[in-house]
């Protein structure tokens, strides 16, 4: 029997604070709980691109783990994933990822129409921004965890319009991070 084929979705999965941060004032992430219970190699195993703006590529693109076997691994299968850079003067570099330069929507739109496994919109935040804005994010899915930083970077920056979602799922996990998931409402 041959599967229904149906668009690939853009998957925003991120960790954030209870006060709406992706990153401290300083760009850290020390916050941030690996929770086992997450399953994220489960999140992994569901998609085979990664969307990321060109700052958080430069962080987070060729990372490697440091004396964390398990951290490795799942490093390992993100580094396995096809990866595109959205960058406004940035080009290819030889880094194994596809640059994009133009036409966000455009670009977005035909790996959604490619075949495959869904896609993660990695960040940051204006790039976040830009899929708000065009109705590009299919599937929310926020883990918020039990922390306040008072100051650092924000999820949402200059959304001007609203969004309507519809919730989909909660998760509770014993480190205390609460996982909420929504789709974007039709």
């Amino acid at each position: 029997m041959s599967e229904i084929m149906r668009p690939r979705r853009v998957l925003l999965d991120l960790a954030v604070t209870l006060d709406g941060f992706i990153e401290g004032k300083n760009g850290e992430i020390d916050w941030c709980i690996m929770d086992s219970e997450m399953d994220f190699i489960h999140f992994l195993n569901r998609i085979d691109t990664i969307l990321y703006g060109r700052k958080s590529y430069d962080l987070w693109g060729q990372y490697a783990a440091e004396n964390d076997d398990v951290e490795d691994d799942m490093w390992n299968i993100i580094h396995q994933k096809e990866k595109y850079v959205f960058s406004r003067n940035q080009q290819g570099s030889g880094t194994g990822a596809h640059f994009v330069n133009g036409n966000v929507v455009e670009e977005v739109i035909k790996l959604k129409n490619q075949p495959g496994k869904d896609i993660w919109l990695y960040g940051g935040a204006s790039l976040i921004t830009t899929f708000i804005k065009y109705n590009l994010v299919d599937e929310f899915r926020l883990s918020v965890h039990p922390v306040i930083l008072g100051e650092g970077k924000p999820l949402f920056i200059d959304v001007k319009q609203r969004v309507n979602l519809e919730h989909v799922d909660t998760r509770t996990f014993s480190s205390g991070v609460v996982q909420l998931c929504y789709r974007l409402k039709n």
